[in-house]
């Protein structure tokens, strides 16, 4: 089975995980969409015409036939939406991966999973925290997603695998680079069981932009995501995030009250996150070994632009209807959203996986 025109389509600069879906669901594969006319196209009316023209550039599918080699070069699986094997809980959620990279065991899929998550710079409190919580899991027989980053996620890959688990490390970054580096040793030890996946063309940089949209990922492959530590920004809070969307449970570890590092669990927990004690409470609270539970996610409850648009938040409404077609930087849309920068950006991060907005060189962004 050929993956380039899935590479290609999921190549054309605008289109986004949600919008290729649609065309999927229309179209049924991404062969009959390139089989599609530019005016076949514009008359359905899912896609902008910017994308269309995007679609017949020469250019994109000569670079899908590159990254196809050099996957098979690399010894590197291609999983698309078509792939039988694609991971049931990933393919539920709002915007799956239309195409992701792996490396490693691919049968680590077939098994139940649940997110690690926490802060780059743990307290010796939630290095031991997750140690534990961990190695409870893997006794529950659970795979353990996380993102390979330093803190709480690298504690939690390396001791999935002294456990003799399997683990799933999302990369923000092409599946041939590692990052952070002194991770080398672990990622050859992950693969050896588990496998290293992302949704990124090979040889894309770890760019800080690529981080926030892998969250959706980790969630997604999971039943449910578990917060050790992190502040009150901590980019485990973006996958806990991601996990409520997606019907997903959230567990947090509750922390000491005077310590920075917990006052992101500390909201959590507030905000109606199972409090995480042992990996056997967890296992339990997912009912993880009788019927698999299925919550309604946002994808089931919408199927047009315009029930999409009724289901944003009022924060997401509010910066899209300042954008318009004429592109505009960050700073000028935080002036006039009235929202500072780092909150902006996670906003327009979701809009442009929802595919209602799209990002132009030099942070600028307009509406599509």
């Amino acid at each position: 089975m050929s993956h380039i025109e899935w590479i290609a389509l999921n190549s054309v600069k605008g289109l986004g995980p949600v919008r290729i879906k649609r065309l999927i669901d229309r179209y049924g594969t991404a062969e009959e969409v390139f089989r599609r006319s530019s005016s076949e196209l514009q008359r359905d009316g899912i896609i902008p015409a910017s994308c269309i023209a995007g679609m017949f550039s020469k250019e994109l599918f000569t670079e899908a036939e590159s990254q196809a080699a050099l996957a098979e070069k690399e010894k590197v699986g291609i999983f698309t939406l078509a792939s039988p094997e694609y991971p049931r809980y990933l393919k539920e959620i709002f915007a799956p991966p239309p195409v992701f990279f792996v490396r490693g065991n691919t049968s680590v899929f077939t098994f139940p999973c649940l997110a690690v998550v926490g802060t780059r710079s743990p307290t010796a409190y939630g290095r031991s925290v997750t140690r534990s919580l961990t190695k409870d899991l893997v006794n529950e027989g659970l795979v353990i997603a996380s993102g390979l980053a330093r803190g709480i996620d690298t504690i939690a890959h390396e001791t999935c695998i002294e456990q003799g688990g399997r683990t799933i490390a999302v990369l923000g970054c092409g599946i041939d680079i590692v990052y952070p580096s002194d991770n080398a040793s672990l990622v050859r030890k992950i693969c050896s069981s588990g496998a290293l996946i992302s949704e990124f063309p090979m040889g894309t940089r770890p760019e800080p932009f690529n981080f926030p949209r892998r969250n959706r990922i980790i969630s997604g492959l999971s039943a449910g995501v578990l917060v050790v530590e992190g502040g009150e920004k901590s980019g485990g809070l973006i996958t806990a995030s991601y996990a409520l969307q997606q019907g997903r449970d959230i567990f947090a570890v509750p922390g000491p009250i005077t310590s920075p590092q917990s006052a992101g669990t500390f909201n959590l927990i507030k905000e109606g996150a199972i409090p995480a004690r042992s990996g056997r409470e967890i296992a339990e609270a997912l009912s993880l070994f009788g019927d698999h539970r299925r919550k309604k996610t946002v994808s089931e409850e919408t199927t047009t632009g315009s029930a999409q648009l009724s289901l944003l938040s009022e924060s997401e409404r509010s910066v899209y209807e300042t954008l318009s077609e004429t592109p505009r930087r960050m700073d000028e849309l935080s002036v006039i959203a009235g929202k500072p920068v780092m909150q902006l950006f996670d906003v327009l991060l979701m809009l442009e996986l929802k595919g209602l907005v799209r990002q132009l060189s030099g942070q600028l962004y307009i509406r599509v």
